[in-house]
Formats: structure tokens, sequence, C-alpha cells
């Protein structure tokens, strides 16, 4: 069918949201991601910074019913590459009727001339994902000429369950997120995730986007300071986030704590600071009612995170892939 699929499409807003939220519980329903949203999350996604919903993003209609959507996300750099991401769903109804392809197709027509904006002298590739699980969407990637590059877990551990007994290291110092500590915390992020696969730096903008979105929970947030020769300020080492979605509260019943980033700077590896922070963290979300927290890793981290999560009791429950296709070059005009 590709991209002349006989559907309605246009631009998502938020007069959508009715709609988009129905059809992002059909593909929970049929494909069992745990990923519930509210209206929060969605209009969270409309002031991302690094998206442009009026030329970036897309949903088709039947009639009343959305039954697929997309959305591009740019990147912070592009060195060498731009790794614009795409994410996007199909109902589960409309499976197997081309509207697969026929967002995908769109998404790789869509992306040059926001790319062209920021990063006109750099080549462009789309980057998008599937559930290990789901063949389909594997084989649908494979059809369109994306490569599985790399492979991500999704790791859950039970909070009712002991917590290891992992205080911090001497001279280090675990304290509270708090706006004070922020940009800390943002350099220490970027200085953590420089040696990640496909990650690029966390802009202010966006760091600011994140932190102050309805999911953050700065009570179950920490940084780690080094104050073994500096006791009342200390250099930054390490970071634990933690987010709660409401929409996942209520669709479940029970309190899940969203791990989205742990990081440590490279002075501060190897010293057991990543392990505290994690325990701290669940000990706080234990002790307010939490019953669970999960986290994503690279496959393949180099700082071996998969490791060091399992150590303190996560085991992975899904696995996605990194699907990759060179879109442009600059050589190729």
């Amino acid at each position: 069918m590709g991209t002349d699929a006989p559907f309605d499409r246009r631009p998502i807003g938020s007069e959508q949201f009715d709609a988009w939220l129905e059809l992002l519980a059909a593909v929970e329903a049929e494909d069992r991601e745990d990923e519930h949203h509210g209206v929060d999350d969605l209009r969270e996604y409309l002031a991302d910074p690094y998206c442009d919903f009026a030329r970036g993003s897309v949903a088709f209609y039947d009639g009343p019913t959305m039954i697929g959507y997309g959305y591009l996300k740019a990147r912070t750099e592009a060195d060498p590459v731009h790794e614009m991401y795409y994410l996007g769903g199909v109902h589960p109804a409309y499976r197997g009727r081309g509207v697969g392809a026929a967002l995908l197709a769109w998404a790789e027509e869509a992306a040059l001339p926001l790319h062209l904006e920021r990063y006109p002298e750099r080549p462009l590739t789309i980057y998008s994902s599937s559930l290990a699980r789901n063949t389909p969407a594997s084989e649908l990637y494979a059809a369109q000429g994306y490569t599985a590059a790399r492979w991500f877990h999704g790791m859950t551990r039970d909070l009712l369950a002991p917590l290891p007994d992992l205080p911090a290291p001497d001279g280090i110092e675990v304290r509270g997120f708090t706006a004070e500590r922020s940009e800390d915390a943002r350099l220490v992020r970027n200085e953590a995730f420089r040696d990640h696969w496909g990650s690029t730096e966390q802009s202010e903008e966006g760091w600011a986007h994140m932190t102050s979105g309805p999911a953050f929970r700065p009570g179950l947030s920490f940084v780690a300071y080094d104050v073994e020769e500096d006791a009342a300020g200390g250099e930054a080492l390490g970071i634990v986030l933690g987010e709660e979605y409401e929409a996942h509260t209520e669709a479940t019943g029970r309190r899940d704590l969203y791990v989205s980033l742990v990081g440590t700077r490279r002075a501060g590896r190897k010293r057991g600071i990543a392990s505290a922070l994690l325990v701290q963290a669940m000990a706080e979300a234990r002790e307010a009612g939490f019953a669970t927290a999960s986290l994503g890793v690279d496959a393949d981290s180099p700082t071996g995170a998969l490791g060091l999560y399992g150590h303190v009791g996560f085991t992975v429950k899904d696995t996605w892939i990194a699907q990759l296709k060179p879109l442009w070059s600059p050589a190729a005009g």
C-alpha cells in the first residue's frame, strides 16, 4: 500500500489527544510493552524542544479512529551523523494493511527538511526501535531497508524484595536533587554518557524540559558528590533520576519507579557510587509505597551497566532492537 494508503492524515495536535490515547491503549493491549499514557504525557511530548509536531508528526485516520501515528525527534548533535529518532505505532486491527510502511515512508520524507535546517553539512540516518519479540515489526523494518544495529533491555525489580546493603563509599556524599544541583547533574549526565552508543549531549533546554515534566520525581533523584577534600561543596560524580508515570499507576494499580538515568563520571567509576545511588533511590521509593522499579540499558554498555543492575536485583523483562537506515549525505546531494 505504501504512501498511497487510503486513510486521512494530519499532523498531531492537542485536539487529537482522546483519539491518540485510544490508539495507544489498543497498541498496549496487543503488544504488552507495559507502556501506559495519559494526557500529561502527550502534552509533554508536544512540548519537547527537539520535536516539531506541525511538520514532524502525522496521524492516520479511518473515519474518526486514529489508526496509526508517527513523529520525529531531532538530536542535540550530529557528529558524525544526525540520527533522527522516529517513534510510531499502528492499531492492531489495521496491521498488515501497509499502514506501518506508509508511516515509515512519511518519516523518511519529513525528516530531510527538518534535518537540513539543523545540520545541513552532516549525513542523516533515521533511527527507530522495535520490540524483539514482535517479529512482524522487525520484518517490516528489514523490508524497508533498516538494519538491526543494537539491543536494549528493559529491566525490572520487585521493591518488596530485600535491598542490598550498599552505602555510599568513603568520601562520597549523596544529596537530593534540587534546582541548585540541577546543572551539576546535567554535566555529570553528559560526561557519563559520552562513550555510550548513540548518545548525544543533553542541552540546557532539553534538560529543563525533562526535569520539569510531570513524571520527574526530584524526591527520588540524587546527586553524589566527592567531598573528601571539600566538605562544603565537592565535585559531582554521579546521578540517579527517578520518574513516576501516573497513567501506569492507574492502569496497573501499582507504583513503579522508572529510573530514567544512572550515570557516573569517569573519575567516579568502579567505586560503588552508582550502586549506592540506585539503592538509595529504591529505598526511598519503597518507603513511599512503590512496588517495583524499572529501567532501560544498552545490552552492550561499555561501562558494565547490565552487570551493575543485575547486582542490585534487576532482571531483564523485554528487549528492544535499534533500527537504523541511512537517508541522506551531503556528498549525494
